[in-house]
């Protein structure tokens, strides 16, 4: 395969895991708590949603930076930063809440973003060290990742809690203390497990083989990366499918609310959502392998369509969990297909330009999802949120067929 052998890319792939497990465990134990703890240090219910939203924005500005940082200094290093800036935000938060500070709030949130869209690039660090062939697979598990959080996360709060307590503490300090400490122990294990850089061992593919990269190679500008077809389509699936996911997920507490659901049954709604988000992602990996991403990408965009077709039928709890599930399920195949297609259509150092591009304009469309879903919903209830849902996943099965167009693929063949 090359001078490093396939056990080296394996390893790098569990200390990649290990690390983003730790993250995402820490950041939803934060989650779990951030909106209560942001009335009761502000007064008011009006920015119980604030430290989400400035979270989202602030990933989707840092994206860019945080790539062009790995670009240029490599993976081990952009990635142990950005879980140092994580946890310096677990002890921003800590200091806000001991004084009831709801500006220092903020700015453990904007920490946390920062962290985050260095985090979110170690699909496309594990991606880029294995053929094409492999490559959704290695994304997959990075997704994954995010089904520990899922589970871990919500668990840390109480104990974490207890244990601030009986230190003297206010037992809400115990989420953003838990994202200090796992933040530290993941950059740790990615500063000196990481080894050698992923970015070294990396392939491209030239002529329809896989190659091993070298540093040697010519990089295009990003205004041709950004005229590439695949690389369109790529980016345009991934914010697509971040949209509709985002749009119908952040209205179903508050519409199963309106309709007298217990907080029980809220939550397991919302947890069987969070498994249809990660906990398949090895499988849809190995189905995007083996089947290709365009043909995934319409099956995540009909998954899509079912979701939203299903979630307004009925208000009982059960259809619901089903129709949120195949929305995250949906999402993940958007996803992780997405990754994988742009990772394929680049090379080297092009990968970490173009995909922290990616991640910026995708944050941004969550955190302007989020923003437009409140009015869409108090101004044609939750059928509208699925109706707009609807038609942006119409609109990816749309994308998939115009950019696969015979004269397309022509052209694209023709000017590589």
């Amino acid at each position: 395969m090359s001078s490093y052998d396939r056990s080296t890319r394996n390893r790098l792939i569990y200390v990649l895991f290990v690390a983003q497990s730790l993250f995402a465990a820490a950041q939803i134990a934060v989650f779990t708590l951030v909106a209560i703890v942001a009335v009761r240090l502000s007064g008011t219910e009006d920015v119980a949603g604030l430290p989400s939203s400035t979270l989202t924005f602030s990933q989707a500005i840092a994206a860019v930076p945080a790539a062009l940082l790995m670009s240029r200094f490599g993976r081990r290093l952009g990635l142990s930063l950005g879980f140092a800036v994580g946890a310096v935000g677990g002890l921003v938060g800590v200091i806000a809440i001991m004084q009831n500070i709801f500006p220092l709030l903020l700015v453990s949130a904007v920490l946390m973003g920062m962290a985050r869209a260095s985090s979110e690039q170690a699909r496309f660090v594990a991606g880029e060290m294995f053929p094409e062939a492999e490559r959704a697979r290695m994304i997959g598990r990075m997704v994954f990742a995010g089904t520990i959080g899922a589970v871990a996360g919500p668990l840390l709060v109480a104990p974490s809690g207890r244990l601030m307590e009986t230190l003297g503490l206010h037992p809400d300090t115990g989420p953003w203390v838990a994202l200090f400490a796992l933040c530290a122990i993941a950059g740790l294990i990615t500063f000196l497990l990481l080894r050698p850089d992923p970015a070294t061992l990396a392939f491209k593919t030239t002529d329809g083989e896989e190659k091993e990269d070298t540093s040697q190679q010519s990089v295009r500008p990003l205004s041709t990366l950004l005229m590439l077809p695949k690389v369109q389509l790529a980016m345009l699936a991934v914010i697509v499918s971040q949209t509709v996911m985002v749009v119908l997920m952040v209205m179903t507490p508050l519409y199963m609310d309106h309709n007298h659901h217990t907080r029980d049954a809220i939550s397991m709604v919302i947890a069987l959502h969070t498994l249809g988000m990660f906990g398949l992602s090895p499988l849809t990996g190995y189905l995007i392998d083996r089947f290709g991403r365009t043909s995934m990408l319409n099956f995540g965009a009909l998954t899509l369509i079912t979701a939203a077709l299903l979630a307004p039928l009925s208000t009982n709890q059960y259809i619901l969990a089903v129709a949120l599930f195949l929305l995250g399920l949906g999402w993940n195949f958007g996803y992780v297909s997405g990754s994988s297609l742009l990772a394929d259509a680049l090379q080297g150092a092009e990968r970490a330009r173009v995909q922290g591009l990616n991640d910026a304009l995708v944050f941004l469309a969550a955190g302007f999802g989020s923003l437009g879903a409140g009015p869409l919903f108090a101004s044609g209830g939750y059928t509208r949120i699925s109706l707009a849902g609807l038609a942006l996943a119409v609109a990816l099965i749309g994308l998939v067929f115009w950019y696969n167009r015979p004269q397309l693929k022509t052209q694209a063949a023709q000017n590589p």
